[in-house]
């Protein structure tokens, strides 16, 4: 089979017509209409680094009657390309005698998507999950937000979809994909009711209410397949024998068995880490981030980024990536940035203040909001791999105390913090968080 044509950096104006796409294939290939039998966008991105002259930049898979003799033709072009085999292929096929089920542990992102793959390779996984089914978690959350009830088994942190349920539902990595195995991720989420663009735009997303009717078609498709899910199912022990991974015990004391486990619980899931580094397997300190929330309105990101061009429907709301180098080697930088969202209290522990960012697909609410965060190495907390967490939870404790230990954050203005002052007010930004917050 001739393979399809990639097409690289085609850059036209924001407001082109429908057929300037065309017309720049039949130029930068010198073919005729005739020989174009058909072209998808792969790729759309932008360069607004002038203002006034925002520019689409698009990637294009294209088939025409002459593939094989293009490629050789433009062999030393860097801007065409065979396109590479974007469909997923399967490891392998469970046997039709199947006598061991795998059990995954974590029903969040990762747990969500190896459990969806075992079932389409027909091994039935039992899917283990702490918290409870989305919208029964969703109620959970809304009334922590609103009343303060927190339940430690169903937040933000735990419960069917993990943290990605409540956050912007950016798609996108910088981790190098060359066998496109974020391909398969991203049709799954159009197959469960993702927009089509995600397939596209540069910096895809999806939004909080979109994903849960997402992971529960998701989670459908797994039980048609045979697979079983159970919630409000914690995992309080491993059974390990000989070095081999056997079994399970459940937090109601039900004892499950299995040769094939899969741990995808995520980061909050510390009771977890800690049972299983107390059963002997092998856990070892990594960096990680911390820092704060930052807010500002929306619109003046816009305007900063796009100039007159604000507002573009084609753009969206604008988002920014800031990166500081310290002169003692450390970095800070924004992570997660959230346009048009809000900040939560995301916390799955009593007596603590965590936040993270949220917005909806249509990124619309008045603030933007981002971390910013400073870079923690092991050697910032010595001792045994699970000591990050309690560098974590002191950090977590204080916030809670700061913000009136009623789960409460502490909010201050960017220059009080930096000049270490309490502010008087907070300025022209009303902070987004729930419950509330206090300035400090």
């Amino acid at each position: 089979m001739i393979p399809m044509i990639r097409l690289s950096n085609i850059q036209l104006p924001l407001d082109h017509n429908d057929t300037a796409l065309k017309d720049s294939i039949l130029s930068t290939l010198k073919i005729s209409a005739d020989q174009l039998l058909s072209f998808n966008v792969f790729r759309r991105g932008y360069d607004a680094r002038k203002k006034t002259n925002i520019m689409l930049i698009y990637t294009l898979d294209i088939d025409t009657t002459c593939n094989q003799e293009l490629l050789e033709k433009f062999a030393d072009h860097q801007q065409v390309k065979e396109t590479p085999d974007l469909d997923y292929h399967p490891v392998a096929q469970a046997p039709k005698d199947l006598s061991e089920r795998p059990i995954v542990i974590g029903f969040e992102p990762c747990g969500l998507l190896a459990g969806l793959v075992l079932a389409q390779m027909g091994y039935k996984p039992i899917i283990l999950e702490r918290g409870k089914e989305v919208r029964e978690r969703t109620k959970d959350t809304f009334g922590f937000w609103r009343k303060k009830i927190l339940n430690t088994e169903s937040n933000v942190q735990f419960g069917e979809g993990g943290a990605g349920t409540f956050s912007d539902g950016k798609l996108y990595s910088q981790v190098k994909d060359p066998k496109q195995y974020s391909r398969k991720v991203l049709n799954e989420f159009v197959t469960a009711g993702a927009p089509d663009e995600i397939l596209y735009v540069s910096k895809p997303h999806i939004g909080t209410f979109k994903l849960v009717a997402m992971v529960e078609k998701m989670r459908a498709q797994i039980i048609e397949l045979g697979g079983e899910i159970r919630f409000s199912a914690r995992v309080d022990d491993l059974h390990i024998e000989n070095g081999q991974i056997t079994g399970v015990t459940l937090a109601d004391g039900e004892q499950l068995h299995s040769n094939h486990i899969a741990i995808a619980i995520g980061h909050s899931a510390r009771d977890t880490f800690e049972m299983i580094h107390n059963k002997g397997v092998y856990i070892e300190a990594k960096p990680f981030s911390v820092g704060f929330r930052i807010e500002h309105e929306q619109s003046v990101i816009d305007k900063a980024r796009f100039g007159p061009n604000a507002g573009n429907e084609i753009l969206g709301a604008a988002d920014y990536k800031l990166v500081h180098h310290c002169k003692n080697g450390r970095s800070v930088y924004s992570f997660c940035m959230c346009p048009g969202g809000t900040v939560v209290a995301a916390t799955s522990e009593e007596n603590r203040v965590v936040t993270n960012g949220m917005s909806q697909y249509s990124r619309n609410e008045r603030n933007a909001n981002s971390a910013i965060v400073v870079g923690i190495d092991p050697n910032d907390y010595p001792g045994a791999p699970l000591a990050g967490i309690e560098f974590q939870r002191k950090l977590e404790s204080h916030a809670y105390v700061m913000g009136g230990s009623n789960y409460d954050a502490p909010a201050q203005t960017v220059g009080a913090f930096l000049r270490n002052e309490t502010p008087e007010d907070l300025g022209s930004v009303t902070p987004s968080f729930k419950p509330r917050h206090q300035t400090h």
